[in-house]
């Protein structure tokens, strides 16, 4: 849909340009939301969302190759989403903060609400 009339409300321009994030920020918001838009990733966090787990643990869980769910983690890791710890020899994930939690809330509660 457009606009019948060209008419610029520049107070109003003014106002959502002072407010808009800078644009690298914008840049890193789209690669955090691209994290979260494949199935597999959103798998593996809202298994870490439950509780801590290795990669062998969540290969079973999530029904992959543990190549792949170690590919995935990588990526969610550069994204700040997972952290990790080490025991010995084995890793154990978790998600990085409550902030990733409160994501996959608000996702959810999005698409329930849409139902």
């Amino acid at each position: 849909m457009q606009c019948d009339l060209i008419i610029i409300h520049e107070e109003a321009v003014e106002e959502v340009r002072q407010a808009m994030p800078e644009a690298d920020q914008i840049e890193r918001m789209a690669g955090l939301l691209k994290a979260f838009s494949d199935p597999t990733r959103l798998k593996i966090l809202e298994a870490l969302r439950q509780r801590e787990l290795c990669v062998c643990d969540l290969a079973v869980i999530i029904e992959a190759s543990q190549s792949s769910v170690s590919h995935q983690l990588a990526g969610l890791k550069a994204q700040q989403l997972v952290k990790f710890r080490k025991e010995g020899k084995v890793v154990y994930y978790s998600l990085d903060d409550d902030h990733v939690a409160d994501i996959l809330d608000r996702a959810l509660e999005h698409i329930r609400h849409a139902e």
